[in-house]
């Protein structure tokens, strides 16, 4: 057989890979709402037939009892399941909004958040969020231990993708670039120079990763890119699967100055022209800094003509001190760990 190796057939390669793709996502969405909605119907026929027949929750325990006989208890008919149900109907009955949300994100995800989160603005966002980002159900569980809800109301993310970027790609950047990262998996408690937090988030790039977000694919740390002769290297460099571009990242471990823009705008410059693919998005950047002010964020922003967003990262608190020597080290617990196998 003859082989083709020209850059059409790789374009083409890549668009057919891409609509199998999509096409595996949209199916997995689907089944999704497909099987939230079916509980939601169970849920609500649970309570309409108790407040019709008077049942109690002995009911709940025969109906578990007869759906796993009848399914050979593979189909999550305990009786905690189907006491979920029952209350993830009387969650949103109500609310057809939040339903609506509800209804695309796995199941697993929304018992965790009906459980935990009560307001229910905090709930949309932790909804949305699932469904955009992908969480899996430790990360959402982590980013609620974090905070995440309120680092949104007081951190707002600062970009200029809306002028840099189609609608309909600037949406889905927005959405994927959080205002705040959460680096305390690093175990720094003070800061530290860039080329060693650089080295740490490599050493741990799938807590990087997951931190992230869905859809990040490490290419590399201190990417070289050249123009006219001179080297330039990007500190993080990234591909992302469902914004179909690559993403730049750049670590200032003190306060954010202007200056990171007209650097990073360059950086892209370059990628976009000397790494993108011809059926790849415009590259886009991020600036990961200690502490911002967001007014200067805001006005150096507008001088970039490439999609740039700033965030700010979190790191590790430090034990109070009447913790301190109190505790095992992890290097301790390992050797614990050993002499008891």
């Amino acid at each position: 057989m003859r082989l083709i190796v020209t850059q059409e057939y790789k374009d083409f390669l890549t668009e057919i890979i891409n609509n199998i793709e999509n096409a595996k996502i949209n199916a997995s969405q689907q089944i999704t709402a497909i099987l939230v909605e079916l509980n939601y119907r169970n849920g609500k026929s649970i309570i309409e037939k108790q407040e019709k027949y008077g049942w109690g929750s002995s009911v709940i325990k025969q109906l578990s009892y007869d759906l796993n006989k009848t399914y050979d208890g593979l189909q999550g008919y305990s009786v905690s399941n189907l006491q979920y149900m029952r209350q993830f109907y009387l969650e949103y009955k109500d609310n057809p909004i939040l339903l609506s949300l509800a209804l695309h994100v796995p199941w697993t995800h929304n018992i965790i958040i009906v459980q935990k989160i009560k307001d229910l603005k905090e709930r949309e966002y932790y909804l949305k969020a699932v469904r955009q980002t992908g969480w899996n159900k430790n990360v959402l569980i982590n980013q609620m231990k974090a905070n995440a809800y309120d680092y949104h109301l007081k951190h707002p993310k600062l970009n200029n993708y809306n002028e840099t970027l189609p609608e309909h790609l600037s949406e889905q950047a927005n959405e994927n670039l959080k205002s705040v990262y959460n680096l305390d998996f690093l175990g720094i408690t003070k800061p530290i120079l860039e080329r060693q937090m650089e080295n740490l988030l490599v050493e741990k790039v799938r807590n990087l990763l997951i931190e992230l977000g869905y859809g990040f694919a490490f290419i590399g740390n201190q990417y070289k890119i050249e123009l006219g002769g001179e080297t330039f290297f990007i500190d993080l460099l990234f591909y992302h699967r469902k914004l179909n571009c690559l993403v730049a990242i750049e670590l200032k471990t003190g306060k954010f100055e202007s200056e990171y823009i007209s650097k990073l705008n360059l950086y892209l410059e370059i990628l976009d022209e000397t790494v993108r693919e011809p059926h790849e998005n415009p590259a886009i950047g991020i600036i990961l800094c200690a502490e911002k002010n967001n007014l200067i964020v805001e006005y150096s922003l507008r001088l970039a003509s490439k999609p740039i967003g700033v965030a700010q990262y979190e790191l590790a608190k430090e034990l109070p001190e009447q913790f301190k020597n109190k505790l095992p080290t992890i290097d301790e617990l390992k050797h614990k760990l050993i002499d008891n196998e």
